[in-house]
C-alpha cells in the first residue's frame, strides 16, 4: 500500500498557523485582560485548533517537521520555534494546556537567535 502524497502547501499552513496561533495563545496567558472577548470556550477552541495543527505536521512525519524547520529558518519566531520544537518530542496526543509554560517560554527565550 502506498503512503498518501504529502501536500506540502498543506503543511505549511499548519506550520505557520500553529506557531501564530501559539503566539496568540501565549500572549493571552501573559495578558489574560488584554482580549476579553477569549472566554473560556474560545480559550478552548483556540487549543483544539493549536493540536489540530501540530497533529497535521505530526502525520505529515519527517516532512512536516522539515517544512517547521523551514519556516522558522525564514522566520526565526518564538511561535514557530515553539512548532519545531514540539515535533521533536514524541509524546503523543500533543496536549497543549499540559505544557509548563513558563518553562516553555524560558527555553524560547534561551535558544531563539539573536535578533538582527
Amino acid at each position: 500500500m502506498m503512503a498518501a502524497p504529502i501536500l506540502k502547501e498543506v503543511v505549511r499552513q499548519h506550520a505557520e498557523m500553529a506557531a501564530l496561533l501559539w503566539t496568540i495563545y501565549d500572549r493571552h496567558l501573559l495578558f489574560p485582560n488584554e482580549n476579553p472577548d477569549l472566554d473560556a470556550e474560545r480559550l478552548a477552541r483556540l487549543i483544539e485548533r493549536i493540536e489540530a495543527h501540530l497533529d497535521g505536521l505530526v502525520v505529515a512525519g519527517a516532512e512536516g517537521e522539515e517544512i517547521a524547520r523551514e519556516r522558522f529558518e525564514e522566520y526565526p519566531e518564538r511561535g514557530e520555534l515553539f512548532v519545531v520544537q514540539v515535533l521533536k518530542t514524541k509524546k503523543r496526543p500533543i496536549l497543549v494546556a499540559d505544557f509548563d509554560m513558563p518553562r516553555v517560554r524560558r527555553w524560547l527565550e534561551q535558544n531563539l537567535p539573536p535578533e538582527p
